[in-house]
């Protein structure tokens, strides 16, 4: 007769114990119970003729058991409520070595011709996936975890760490990864196809509290459950060492980041709502926040009060939005509350207070020495412009409410030149852009405020503003009002071309100091040197330079003179 649940088990891992004693050789061995056959939804286990766990659920694990190593043991698999070894269904015989410590996944169907065959052609029978080298705690402070592929119909898949990393690789039905650390924290787990795949699933895995811990993560389950007999849908689990098992939870998330970028005076500061909740209070204008996960795949109600407004009801305008599960978005507040009040847009576009909203931005740059960024047109008076850096055009035509795809530049100090579109080379106005700082990071470069304050209720000035992807708002410093380039340069250059020294000759002798610097043809500045109050003739090295063409600038006080400079 069939003891009862709980006595049994520990008769026998009490009889495991003494055996291992016996023996003088232990190992220890953790089985999950990972097979999604309704036939096996309770298993009964069997260890050389001994029940060793009664009524065995799918999705559950055993703490580490103690168990002998060096010798054959026959596990033996039955029907829950099984009456003795003799109803086993499945056996599997496996030696353990002394010491060492494994997992047994069981997993798989009875009887694969009655289930959805593996999309790689692999056996989805019912057996045991067997790992050694197991840990029961992490080598650190981080959460040290490897992954099991467990779902019979699914296909190869790669899981991602959203914003973080990809876990696992190229997974197939049956694999088992190597050891993944990272630190103790919550994290949104995307599982695709391939790389680049759209996301089949999301799972968010909150290991904050496991630092020092180790986990086994499983994939569960039919990703097609009505071609599988309805056995239980595909998700995400872990089984921690003890015999927790922990569901990470299906979520459907996206990335947002929001910007102030709404001149109108009347908008200065805004309280933000999402679905009636107060997400941003006193919002300002040029503020951001940092990029934040918000629910995916249902209609977001954004709503913009006043500051320190009293509830939802106060909201002033309102923009419904559905985000996609693994995206990234930016939403830029711009415009004036009420048009009439304001100065046209020189091209007609409407200048009412809405929400820009872009889809696939970046946190980081695509390459780490680079830096990533994308230009929004929000200055509601300007008409269409292009931006140069140097001589080279990185916005082209771009009319208000416009938002350019991604450029990646170098990290730099650049000069960005504002011209009228429709290749006016008139420059209306300068900014600096120090992007030294930034390599492999990220930003969206907006025009904000008014051309001409004084037609739109005194609002904020032009100017050019860096958002980082923490939310770090740059204001790029204005040069217009303190360097004027001059057609007619007050120095002279020899020789040019050059490949070594090049003398400045000034038409003058200086009268105080002042700065010469080289730039290339993005804007970027390669060299500068100060020249001494007095100077009438200066040396300056560029043998150091790669070939190309280059300008020289010799700024004093509020102008700035420009030679071309060929180094061959």
């Amino acid at each position: 007769m069939k003891k009862s649940n709980h006595k049994s088990i520990l008769l026998s891992a009490a009889f495991m114990l003494f055996a291992a004693q016996t023996f003088g050789q232990t190992a220890e061995l953790q089985v999950i119970h990972n097979s999604a056959d309704p036939n096996a939804a309770k298993v009964d286990v069997y260890v050389n003729g001994s029940l060793t766990l009664n009524d065995f659920a799918f999705r559950k694990a055993t703490p580490f058991l103690p168990l002998p190593s060096g010798v054959q043991l026959n596990i033996g698999v039955a029907p829950g409520n099984s009456s003795s070894v003799m109803d086993t269904l499945k056996n599997f015989s496996v030696t353990l070595a002394s010491g060492n410590r494994y997992i047994a996944v069981a997993n798989g169907v009875l009887n694969p011709s009655n289930f959805a065959s593996n999309p790689d052609g692999k056996s989805t029978g019912f057996t045991l996936f067997l790992q050694n080298n197991i840990r029961n705690k992490s080598n650190g402070s981080d959460v040290d975890f490897i992954a099991v592929h467990g779902s019979s119909d699914a296909p190869k898949v790669d899981v991602i760490a959203r914003t973080v990393a990809t876990l696992v690789n190229d997974a197939s039905y049956g694999n088992i990864t190597g050891y993944v650390s990272v630190p103790p924290s919550k994290y949104v787990l995307d599982v695709t196809p391939a790389a680049g795949s759209p996301i089949v699933a999301s799972f968010e895995a909150d290991l904050s509290s496991l630092g020092g811990g180790s986990a086994v993560v499983f994939a569960s389950g039919f990703l097609n459950p009505s071609a599988n007999q309805n056995g239980l849908a595909f998700g995400l689990y872990a089984a921690l060492a003890n015999g927790t098992v922990v569901a990470f939870p299906s979520t459907s998330q996206a990335r947002l980041q929001v910007i102030h970028n709404a001149a109108d005076p009347a908008a200065a500061s805004v309280d933000v709502y999402v679905n009636g909740s107060k997400l941003l209070d006193n919002f300002a204008f040029r503020k951001a926040t940092p990029y934040i996960f918000v629910p995916a795949g249902v209609v977001l109600n954004i709503g913009v009060a006043p500051g320190s407004s009293g509830s939802v009801t106060d909201t002033l305008k309102n923009f419904a939005v559905t985000l996609q599960n693994g995206n990234s978005y930016v939403a830029v507040a711009n415009g004036v509350l009420n048009p009439a009040n304001f100065a046209i847009n020189p091209d007609g576009k409407s200048t009412a207070f809405t929400l820009f909203l872009q889809n696939q931005m970046r946190e980081a740059a695509n390459k780490p020495g680079e830096v990533d960024f994308r230009v929004v047109h929000g200055a509601t008076d300007a008409p269409t412009v292009d931006v140069l850096a140097g001589t080279a055009s990185l916005v082209n035509d771009a009319q208000y409410s416009n938002i350019t795809p991604y450029l990646s530049v170098p990290p730099a100090s650049y000069v960005l030149n504002i011209t009228p579109g429709n290749n006016n080379t008139t420059i209306v106005a300068s900014f600096v852009a120090n992007l030294s700082t930034l390599g492999g990071g990220s930003a969206v470069v907006l025009a904000s405020g008014f051309l001409n304050p004084a037609t739109n209720k005194n609002g904020a000035a032009f100017g050019l503003i860096g958002v980082l992807a923490d939310g770090t708002v740059i204001l790029f410093n204005n040069s217009t009002a303190s360097i004027k380039e001059k057609n007619v340069s007050n120095f002279s250059i020899y020789p040019n071309p050059a490949n070594d020294n090049v003398q400045i000759n000034f038409a003058s002798n200086t009268i105080k100091s002042s700065m010469l610097s080289i730039t290339n043809t993005i804007g970027q500045e390669v060299k500068n040197e100060i020249i001494p109050a007095g100077t009438s003739n200066h040396s300056i090295k560029v043998s150091d330079l790669p070939k190309g063409i280059y300008f020289i600038n010799s700024t004093f006080g509020k102008s700035v003179s420009k030679q071309k400079l060929i180094i061959q």
